[in-house]
């Protein structure tokens, strides 16, 4: 997500952002269409008995709702089009994408209108890899995995989040995050994110750091499922 919001700034670029969720499909990533308004015009337009504006209000695009795919599409200039978290979308999506993608061309039923892309955006999909992509989805893919940070980059990482960090403290939260990031039971391992929160509230809290590996306190803020605190706590014993 971040390196398309980098790129669209380095090519001077605007960014389109579709963002995946159950029950998205291509037409909804595409258009919608405003029938209850295009309805009203007709009803109108056929008491006035005004039949150019009637024609007009058949295939009008002014009825059409541009969503990021088609607008992507349209747009006069290059964009950078992320499609954000996929595998949040229906199975059938990415599948479903694969013509607009390939072509980059997408007929509008409504106006009767074949609308093709005059500048190719350059395409954005993350995935986190909660379902399988198709292979004939992923083909299409030059694929880049992002793997977790290591100790070392993580402290790089952290420092940039906070001016000033007790070192004894930091070197405690580390050693116990990456412990609990290694025990197999646990399902969700906390990430990046759950530990800059948690290192918040060790602060706040004025914890000492000799109790971190000990105790781990606030596990609330890494660990998200009470079954997972039920797994650290067992090894903790």
């Amino acid at each position: 997500t971040e390196v398309a919001k980098v790129m669209a700034a380095a090519l001077d670029r605007e960014l389109v952002r579709l963002q995946c969720y159950e029950g998205l499909d291509e037409s909804k990533a595409l258009y919608e269409w405003n029938y209850q308004k295009q309805l009203l015009s007709i009803q109108v337009n056929m008491n006035a008995q005004d039949r150019e504006a009637l024609t007009r209000s058949l295939f009008s695009d002014e009825y059409l709702l541009e969503r990021p795919l088609l607008k992507s599409i349209r747009s006069e200039k290059p964009v950078v089009l992320l499609i954000d978290e996929i595998d949040k979308a229906d199975l059938e999506f990415p599948n479903d994408l694969l013509w607009e993608l390939d072509r980059m061309e997408f007929y509008i039923p409504e106006t009767k209108e074949t609308v093709k892309a005059k500048q190719r955006p350059i395409v954005i999909i993350t995935s986190n890899a909660e379902k399988e992509l198709p292979d004939a989805f992923l083909r299409r893919c030059i694929f880049h995995y992002i793997a977790f940070p290591t100790q070392e980059q993580m402290e790089k990482i952290i420092r940039v989040h906070f001016d000033k960090l007790d070192e004894a403290l930091l070197a405690q939260a580390m050693q116990a995050f990456y412990w609990l990031r290694s025990i197999d039971s646990i399902e969700k391992k906390p990430s990046t994110s759950e530990l800059v929160d948690w290192l918040r509230a060790l602060q706040l809290g004025g914890v000492d750091p000799a109790r971190i590996t000990r105790e781990i306190p606030f596990a609330g803020v890494l660990l998200k499922k009470d079954k997972d605190i039920t797994a650290m706590q067992r090894r903790m014993r």
